[in-house]
């Protein structure tokens, strides 16, 4: 299997370096860090940031506050179609996509591959179609980004544990090197995606979503997160003790096997960097 790293989505909060922790002047920088693998299978799409729709007709695709908070660089060259044209791919080769979580940054552009089968957790699903209660839940779930994907694959954790966590095996029609690992807290649903490259291929790369969202919350020995991204965890969140709890446990992860698993998050510009 061929991994490429792609950025579907970018996004300029205001608060600089309180934000992202590097960025000089008022703006900071968030990726959307998806991921595309070449397999025997075709081509599988881990998570999707945002498609050709939300750009050109944001409203009523986005919440506008979101919009304006996360200030969304909506440009049509960041979507993962664009991203899949330059790599000289079609849609149709997507057949399967595998979402970390239906949050609007991440769940975009699924209806840009009418071809593949959506692979996602069964409490995401269930929480996003049905759970939209309150302010953050109303605003996050899009259902005009996925309402016309009609191939739907969900899942409940099942088979053996993956380095200690309970994970998701035998994806349907997905080669056994994907797994979804469920790291719930940001949402009910909330999941991994683990890919097994081989070991010439570095072994196993954690795409853990939004269980964390700054390369230095995965320091062993000290976790650190910028106090403005720190309080945008807290306000997503459902479950803030199992959202901390899942970071522990990726901690433990990256201290006891980090010469076997790469963990990467989806909206840190600086581990895209380092994998691109």
């Amino acid at each position: 299997m061929r991994i490429h790293h792609l950025n579907c989505g970018t996004m300029c909060p205001v608060g600089g370096r309180l934000f992202d922790g590097y960025s000089d002047g008022m703006s900071a920088h968030l990726v959307c860090h998806c991921l595309l693998v070449e397999t025997d299978r075709g081509l599988v799409l881990v998570d999707t940031g945002f498609g050709l729709r939300d750009v050109r007709q944001p409203r009523p695709r986005l919440s506008p506050v979101f919009v304006a908070m996360n200030r969304i660089q909506l440009r049509e060259e960041d979507t993962a179609l664009r991203a899949v044209e330059r790599l000289g791919f079609q849609a149709s080769d997507v057949r399967h996509i595998v979402v970390t979580h239906l949050d609007f940054d991440h769940a975009g552009g699924i209806e840009d591959f009418p071809n593949a089968t959506v692979h996602v957790f069964g409490r995401e699903l269930e929480a996003a179609r049905a759970q939209r209660q309150g302010f953050v839940a109303s605003q996050r779930y899009r259902p005009p980004q996925w309402d016309e994907a009609v191939n739907w694959q969900a899942y409940e954790a099942g088979g053996e544990p993956w380095y200690g966590f309970e994970a998701v095996r035998d994806l349907n029609g997905l080669p056994p090197e994907i797994l979804m690992i469920p790291l719930p807290g940001h949402t009910w649903g909330h999941c991994g995606v683990a890919v097994n490259n081989g070991n010439g291929g570095n072994g196993w790369l954690l795409l853990a979503g939004d269980a964390y969202f700054h390369h230095d919350e995965m320091n062993p020995d000290h976790p650190h997160c910028p106090p403005g991204m720190r309080a945008y965890q807290r306000l997503m969140e459902v479950d803030h003790a199992a959202r901390l709890a899942n970071q522990g446990r990726l901690r433990a992860l990256v201290r006891g096997h980090g010469d076997e698993v790469r963990v990467v998050c989806s909206h840190d510009k600086v581990e895209l960097d380092r994998c691109a």
